[in-house]
């Protein structure tokens, strides 16, 4: 049993977890909870539709829908590069608080990157390639994951295929997994965007696992989700009509940075076996565990999968390697069928050649990566992490501690709610989330580090206060319904699959 250390402000110590879930996240200074807040149910079910209300007649529903998503985006995007903040030439701009990116080891990546074996063009790469991905690409994959993942036994290239980003992998097994209107689940808080991946081409809902930060007994932590969570929701969803066809998991959790132990794993793919349903496991950050007290392993590292077939590992370059825009991610699975449907689409989400060519000669690196690139990369957002703790603790903000990916849940219901100059949150069953992207320490280029979304929106226009250097944080005034994105100490509301 892991017990917190002394809280930082006013609420008592809680002890979270156990040695078999092997977690240390915790929440600090935890404020009390809000009796008039009302919380929502044990599950709900996400309708894209029903958030647009675009009336464009030339567009089909689903297309309205897509132009939707698209505009709520590029709105903020539009706003942050029209006015970017900089420390000397526009100390007012705005600060892109909203965009998932690890900017800390650039110096080490553009040297690795621009060497002369990075740099060859052969015909074949010129060509059209097998949609799956070269075969000397899917041989060095299945080699990597083998090797960093921990397999017990080597892992297959047949099982591997290549994608342009994890963004078209979570669309292509919604588009081949589910039928229209079908469902995924998916424990809350998550990924939002992950709510376009799955609608855009299959028509596929998401069904939230609603988790709550309240620690309940000596064994429970902030978020924990059960089999038992699991079950109450299938049954709840399902008792609506709605056909939930696979279950989501993010480990190392993005938004929360921690990690479920691999007994757990196993407890959440049995209750996917027990009712045939598919697993989509993203480990897209498992090289970003910079607490190694965690004691992350992936789901690859597991000695028997409950159902293999219905097991589908996703991983990429944009978090782990800090590449977002090379687009490059692999899926592998050793259903035959599931990765040929997916293979299927590549085509439109294929990867270049030269790309998979620089991609094999980097994932092949094992040496510099292990005694270069990760021990710096860790370092770095270790000291980025405990830059911006340390404010938060001298600010008397509550977080949850994490040690893995680029975020920190940050709890402002006792500072934002009301305040003067600060956005007022909707006090009814809705609840918020907040990702912000301060600059780092580490970061000699000045630049932002890396964050906890995808998708920035604009801000209210007014004063853009300034937000403590550091890391990227996750602001959460009434835990996890509705989701913000921030820019320079403002909020604007926008509401996707967790709401």
């Amino acid at each position: 049993m892991f017990t917190l250390p002394p809280m930082e402000s006013e609420a008592p110590a809680a002890r979270l977890g156990s040695a078999a879930t092997q977690h240390v996240a915790s929440l600090e200074g935890e404020c009390p909870r809000k009796t008039d807040w009302k919380l929502p149910g044990l599950y709900g079910v996400g309708d894209p539709i029903a958030m647009c209300s675009l009336d464009i007649s030339c567009l089909s529903c689903r297309g309205r829908v897509i132009k939707w998503f698209w505009d709520s985006a590029e709105e903020g995007y539009r706003t942050y590069h029209g006015d970017e903040y900089d420390e000397d030439r526009n100390p007012s701009g705005i600060i892109n608080l909203g965009t998932s990116e690890n900017k800390l080891c650039f110096d080490l990546l553009s040297s690795r990157l621009s060497q002369s074996d990075m740099l060859q063009v052969q015909p074949a790469l010129l060509q059209y390639p097998d949609w799956r991905g070269h075969p000397f690409l899917r041989e060095e994959v299945a080699k990597f994951l083998s090797y960093y993942c921990k397999s017990l036994a080597p892992l297959k290239a047949e099982n591997v295929v290549v994608l342009n980003g994890c963004a078209s992998l979570f669309l292509a097994l919604a588009t081949v997994l589910c039928e229209v209107g079908e469902a995924f689940l998916v424990p809350t808080p998550y990924y939002g965007a992950i709510t376009q991946h799955v609608y855009l081409y299959g028509n596929v809902r998401l069904a939230y696992v609603y988790l709550d930060s309240a620690v309940t007994g000596p064994d429970t932590r902030p978020f924990q989700l059960t089999v038992e969570k699991l079950e109450l929701a299938l049954q709840g969803v399902e008792s609506e009509g709605v056909k939930v066809k696979g279950l989501i998991l993010i480990n190392p959790q993005n938004p929360l940075g921690n990690i479920y132990s691999p007994g757990e794993m196993q407890d959440f793919l049995g209750f996917a076996k027990r009712h045939k349903l598919h697993v989509i496991v993203d480990e897209v950050y498992m090289l970003s565990v910079f607490e190694e007290s965690l004691g992350y392993h992936s789901i690859l590292s597991l000695e028997r999968l409950p159902d293999p077939q219905r097991t589908h590992v996703m991983w990429s370059t944009s978090k782990d390697f800090g590449m977002s825009g090379l687009r490059f991610s692999t899926l592998y699975t050793e259903n035959r069928d599931v990765a040929t449907a997916v293979a299927a689409l590549c085509p439109y989400h294929g990867v270049s050649g030269l790309l998979q060519y620089q991609m094999a000669q980097l994932l092949r690196d094992h040496d510099w990566i292990d005694r270069v690139y990760l021990p710096e990369n860790h370092a770095r957002l270790k000291a980025a992490h405990a830059y911006v703790s340390e404010e938060l603790r001298a600010l008397g903000v509550p977080f949850l501690r994490g040690g893995a990916g680029f975020f920190l849940w940050v709890d402002l219901r006792k500072g934002c709610r009301g305040s003067a100059g600060c956005w007022k949150a909707d006090p009814g069953p809705q609840r918020t989330s907040l990702p912000v992207t301060p600059r780092t320490p580490a970061s000699s280029s000045g630049d932002e580090a890396a964050t906890a979304r995808e998708q920035p929106l604009s801000p209210p226009a007014g004063d853009r206060s300034r937000l403590p250097a550091g890391f990227p944080v996750w602001l959460c005034p009434q835990e996890l319904r509705l989701l913000f994105w921030v820019t320079a100490g403002h909020a604007h509301p926008y509401r996707t699959g967790v709401s």
